[in-house]
């Protein structure tokens, strides 16, 4: 098993934290594309949970 998905498993900040980041990259990325109108639908939902769980995810131990 790697040490990424052993971080996940035992709850490490950094592994979550790399997991947040993508979200909030993607869901801006959704944001600003202007070919599929599903995608910039949920472009704030996606945001809205990664920086939710990146405030989460910043009380976890390192």
């Amino acid at each position: 098993m790697s040490n990424f998905i052993r971080g996940l498993m035992r709850l490490r900040r950094g592994p979550w934290e790399m997991v947040a980041t993508i979200l909030i990259a993607a869901g801006v990325v959704m944001l600003m594309q202007p070919l599929a109108l599903v995608l910039f639908t949920y472009s704030f939902l996606v945001t809205l949970v990664g920086t939710v769980l990146f405030i989460i995810v910043s009380h976890f131990p390192e």
